[in-house]
């Protein structure tokens, strides 16, 4: 199944229009489904698609959030995607605690092994709906970086990411290709040859090429990042 590609301006306009999008198609969902269950993800425009969120208008008391990764740090760090998702957007949102499903943080009691473990028993269950992504100049999504090969069945324990901080708790590979749609927003200039390469010969040489719906695989890039899908 091939990707569907929309084209923005810029960063902002990405944002906008994935924020819009995920709005209307949670809308579709919930008329067949009693819950719908939503990955975001953090970076630059994963926190801006939230914030665009704020301003729209949806029944989040049958929504379930969750995250594609997450670093293992203090559960109030700002560093964490939790506490970023939340100044964007849970804060300001009518959205019971219960369903909200954050990652373990370091302050919790349990190493960053035992993390994944105990979060593993909580996804195995859980069937996503919409699992958004940013990616990497690199080409990594979540917390899957390129020359590496987590061991770890839905979520995976990584102890030396090659962004700061080290330790990372994230999906795996198997867990974000079991998402029904999986949506990725991206802007900028320095995601241009991971972009080119996600839709290449040679994609699975990234992770970002790694991944893809079972139903649905959709792309919301800018002009810049883009650039190769153009013409």
């Amino acid at each position: 199944m091939q990707p569907l590609v929309q084209h923005f301006d810029d960063a902002d306009a990405v944002a906008v229009g994935a924020a819009r999008a995920v709005v209307l198609r949670i809308k579709e969902l919930l008329e067949s489904q009693n819950k719908v269950n939503l990955v975001v993800t953090g970076g630059t425009v994963g926190i801006l698609t939230l914030a665009k969120l704020r301003e729209l208008s949806l029944d989040w008391s049958r929504v379930h959030i969750w995250w594609g990764d997450e670093r293992f740090v203090e559960k109030a760090s700002g560093d964490r995607n939790e506490v970023q998702a939340k100044e964007a957007l849970l804060d300001h949102i009518e959205i019971p605690v219960t369903n909200l499903h954050p990652f373990p943080a370091s302050d919790e009691g349990l190493s960053l092994d035992e993390a994944a473990l105990a979060f593993r028993s909580e996804v195995s269950s859980v069937r996503f709906d919409i699992l958004l992504l940013g990616i990497g100049p690199d080409g990594h999504i979540a917390s899957l970086f390129p020359g590496k090969n987590p061991a770890g069945e839905l979520v995976i324990a990584e102890h030396d990411s090659p962004k700061p901080p080290p330790q990372r708790l994230s999906l795996s590979y198997a867990a974000i290709n079991s998402a029904r749609e999986v949506w990725f927003t991206v802007a900028g200039a320095d995601k241009a040859s991971a972009v080119a390469t996600a839709f290449g010969d040679n994609r699975e040489s990234l992770p970002v090429g790694r991944v893809r719906g079972t139903e649905k695989t959709l792309w919301f890039v800018d002009a810049n990042a883009g650039a190769s899908l153009i013409g």
